[in-house]
Parts: C-alpha cells; sequence; structure tokens
C-alpha cells in the first residue's frame, strides 16, 4: 500500500525517537555553554571576592578502573556492571579579587547522563556490524539512558507556553473575574505563574512568586519606575484610561520610594526601612517577570509589560476580546528530554555554586590560599543530577518523570519513549483537558490513551510528528537582523 511506503520512509528518515535526541544534542552543543557563559557572578563573604564560570566543555564516557587505568565504556558493559553511562563534565572557573584574578582553572565538577544514539555516545558512530560486535540490536532507537545499571526514559511533559500572555476567567464567590497570565520562564529560573487580575469593580492586582496579596497594580508599576500618575496614565490606551484613574485614586503611595517601602511592609514587616526595601527590589527583580530579566534597568520594560497585561484583561472584561483556548496546541509546548534535563542541571549547578562560596569563605577564614582544585567537590553536582534520574522527582515536585523502560515488547519500549503526560490532577475531571482537541490533529494520537483517570492525561505522539528544538534566543536574532526592534 502506498500509505505504508510513505510511513515507512519517513520512519526510517526521521526514527521514532528522534524528538529526544536532538532535544539532547541541543542542549550540551548550545543551552550548557550558553547557560555557563552566562551564569550571574557568585559573590562570596570576602569583600570584592567572586567566583565565575568561564566555559563547560563534556567528555564521552570512561571507566576508571580499580588500579587508575581509564578507558571508554559502552552502554552494555554500564548494564552488565551496574554502572551510570555518563559523561564527565569540566568547567573552567575562576576566583576574583576585585579586577584581579587570584586563580583560574579547568577542573571536574561532575558527571552528566548521556543518551544512547546521541553525539556523546559511542553508538552513534558504529555501523549494523559494529554494533552488532558491541552486543547491541541494531534497530534499537536509542534515546533512554542507563543509570546504575537500569535502562530510563524520561516521559514528556505538555505545558502551557510560557512568555506569552493568555487571557482566563475564573468564578469566585459568584462573580467574575478576568485574569491575565505569563508563565515566565527563564534561562535559570523555572516557570513561575505572574498575572495581572481585575475585578468586577474595576480594580487591578498583580499575582507573581513571592509577591504580597492584593499588590495593586499602580502601586508595582510605581516602584518599577512610572513614578507619577502621569506616568501611569500615559503608558496605557485611551480606552482604559477610565480603568487606571480608578485605580491610581486608591492608590496609596506617590512615588518609587513610597511604593518600594509600601511593597517592603508586606514583604518583610517589622524590619528596618532600608531592609525592606532591599527586600522589595529583591522580589521585583528576580521574581516578577525573570523573562525580561534580573537587573534593576530591566524595570520599566516589566512595567509596559504589565500595562499591556493589563489592557487585555480590561478588553476582556469589556467584551473586546475572547478568552484564550488554553487546551489550543498552539497555547502549548511540549517538554522532552533536553529542556526537563536542563531543568536538572540548573538544579544542580546551583547546588555546586553554593558548595563553591561556601568553601571559598571556609578557606579564606581559615587563610588558607584559594584555589579552584583544592576547593570543588564534584559530588555536589552529580549526586543531584543522579539522584532524580535514578527516582524520577523532578522540579516543581513532579514525580515519574524517570521512569524504568519497559522491554516487554519492542514496540512498548518505543511507545513509552513517545508518550506525553499532561501534569493536572489526575484525581479531577478535567473534561476540557481530556478531550481530543481538533488542533492535536497530526501531533497526538486520539486512541492510544490508557483508561481510567489517566485517559486523557496520559497521551502518545502521532506517527508523523516531529518535535522542533530550537533555542528560542535564536528565533529573536534573526528576527533582529531582518529589522524587527524591540518596543
Amino acid at each position: 500500500m502506498p500509505y505504508w511506503e510513505v510511513a515507512e520512509s519517513f520512519i526510517k528518515e526521521y526514527g521514532v525517537v528522534k524528538q529526544h535526541i536532538d532535544s539532547y544534542n541541543e542542549l550540551i552543543s548550545n543551552r550548557l555553554p550558553r547557560i555557563m557563559e552566562n551564569y550571574p557572578e557568585i559573590e562570596t563573604n570576602k569583600e570584592n571576592c567572586y567566583i565565575k564560570f568561564h566555559s563547560i566543555r563534556l567528555e564521552k564516557p570512561i571507566a576508571v578502573e580499580a588500579d587508575g587505568s581509564r578507558k571508554q565504556i559502552l552502554p552494555m558493559d554500564c548494564r552488565l556492571r551496574n554502572k551510570t553511562y555518563a559523561a564527565a563534565v569540566y568547567s573552567e572557573i575562576g576566583i576574583f579579587d576585585g579586577e584581579k584574578e587570584i586563580d583560574k582553572d579547568e577542573v571536574l565538577i561532575g558527571k552528566f547522563p548521556v543518551m544512547l544514539k546521541s553525539n556523546l555516545c559511542y553508538l552513534s558512530e558504529m555501523n549494523e556490524e559494529q554494533l552488532i560486535k558491541a552486543n547491541e540490536d541494531p534497530l534499537d532507537q536509542g534515546g533512554y539512558f542507563i543509570i546504575n545499571g537500569s535502562e530510563k526514559s524520561l516521559v514528556s511533559i505538555e505545558n502551557p507556553v510560557s512568555n506569552r500572555i493568555m487571557l482566563a476567567t475564573e468564578n469566585k464567590s459568584g462573580k467574575t473575574l478576568y485574569t491575565s497570565t505569563v508563565f515566565s520562564h527563564s534561562m535559570y529560573r523555572a516557570g513561575g505563574k505572574n498575572a495581572v487580575q481585575r475585578t468586577e469593580e474595576g480594580f487591578l492586582y498583580v499575582i507573581h512568586p513571592g509577591s504580597p496579596n492584593n499588590l495593586n497594580l499602580t502601586v508595582l508599576l510605581k516602584a518599577l519606575g512610572l513614578e507619577s500618575d502621569q506616568k501611569v496614565i500615559n503608558a496605557f490606551s485611551e480606552k482604559a484610561k477610565n480603568d487606571v484613574l480608578l485605580n491610581l485614586e486608591k492608590t496609596p503611595v506617590k512615588n518609587k520610594e513610597e511604593a518600594l517601602d509600601y511593597i517592603g511592609k508586606r514583604l518583610a514587616a517589622s524590619q528596618s526601612e532600608e531592609y525592606r526595601k532591599k527586600r522589595a527590589e529583591y522580589v521585583i527583580d528576580h521574581y516578577l517577570l525573570p523573562h525580561i530579566g534580573t537587573e534593576p534597568e530591566n524595570r520599566l520594560t516589566k512595567a509596559y509589560f504589565l500595562v499591556r497585561m493589563a489592557e487585555r484583561t480590561i478588553e476582556g472584561a469589556r467584551g473586546e476580546r475572547k478568552v484564550d483556548d488554553r487546551d489550543h496546541y498552539a497555547n502549548k509546548r511540549m517538554k522532552i528530554s533536553g529542556p526537563l534535563l536542563e531543568d536538572i542541571f540548573n538544579l544542580a549547578i546551583s547546588a555546586f555554586a553554593r558548595d563553591l562560596r561556601y568553601q571559598v569563605d571556609r578557606a579564606y577564614t581559615r587563610r588558607r590560599k584559594l584555589q579552584v582544585k583544592t576547593l570543588v567537590r564534584p559530588d555536589t553536582f552529580t549526586t543531584r543530577v543522579l539522584h532524580a534520574m535514578a527516582t524520577g522527582n523532578w522540579v516543581g515536585n513532579r514525580t515519574g518523570v524517570s521512569q524504568l523502560l519497559d522491554r516487554h515488547s519492542y514496540a512498548v519500549a518505543i511507545s513509552q519513549m513517545r508518550r506525553v503526560s499532561t501534569p493536572l490532577s489526575q484525581t479531577h475531571a478535567h473534561y476540557e483537558a481530556r478531550d481530543v482537541h481538533p488542533t492535536t490533529f497530526g501531533k497526538i494520537c486520539p486512541v492510544e490513551t490508557p483508561e481510567g483517570h489517566r485517559v486523557g492525561l496520559q497521551k502518545h505522539l502521532a506517527t508523523g510528528c516531529v518535535i522542533s528544538s530550537r533555542l528560542v534566543e535564536n528565533v529573536e536574532d534573526e528576527l533582529k537582523k531582518l529589522g524587527v526592534k524591540s518596543k
């Protein structure tokens, strides 16, 4: 049949787990170097002393034997010897005292799991005959890991699209509230819910991680740099000015200093005025819309972004804008192996940075010479990564992300690696989320889903579905080359 010939040709060219291998290759070649190069300076207790990551390098898997010899280790060796198929991660780290670099060295910071058939895996360079000699199945697609001798696969997660404004409604105490929500996600911080909510009376409030309850939008705008009432009014369009004037009447502050102190009192009550303002600035910089930036110079941009969110909320309440369909597939993104491992890498490198800072502070207190080689402890990084891979406990209190690969049959293993999970409570109805949405045509299989409480929440990719894994930053760079300017 011609239909089967097309499917067979597609599978031969793309494979069935290509999305995992491509995303992993993208992670190790682009994402990890970008994270390390842009990682913020690690400040220590010693004045003007800080630590800086310069670069990162991953080696192919090597086994260190009891006699100290080093040799390449293949996946089958790891299966038989209950070892982890992992790459050594090296980073060039510098310790600075002011402008002067005290010491700089490339050191081992830990081990990172290697996906079979990825660019770091020896199997990716072997032909069919060599694979058979290495005791591997030539038909095996790869796309999984070997942790302590066990084969582990990562389950893809279906998430709302990050850094995009979504308009929704909710009923609270018999009242309809319109809310514009953004799941803000930056390179170093996982997505947090940022929202602007409008009550039936027309009052606007901001919700974000770490924010106090019922935080007035106009107070936050003044804290972000729109200091005067006139600047706040000018930031909005003509249609929204009545709502803005109503909110300004309720604003208990007049300028930026009062706004920061007002937020600080809600965040750190009974503390000194200086500490309250610093705490307010820290929360605004690091927890409010982190995808825009975490530096003080990004505050005004955040203010205009909040204005845009507020205007959408007002338009929705007036019936000028329809509520967004959360189940539309244009409003979702698939988190596959690369982004999932990136979350764990960020967690592990943060723990490593904290431990390194502690070691520097301790060496300084004991008046020891600050040398990178003597301060680094690789186990801190490795333990975080391998614990997540072994247990399946992930960032964001998710469980079951890493699963034992089912080898009852070839088809079952392939099906598991193409599985997609929706992170919603399985005990609630979620009728709309469980239904087959028309926009999933060609992307999600409408048939393959389990019966019972997981129906519609655990899905599988369609045979012809291919997931791209290109950096968003690269797309922005291309747009800028075409002359697109940010407002």
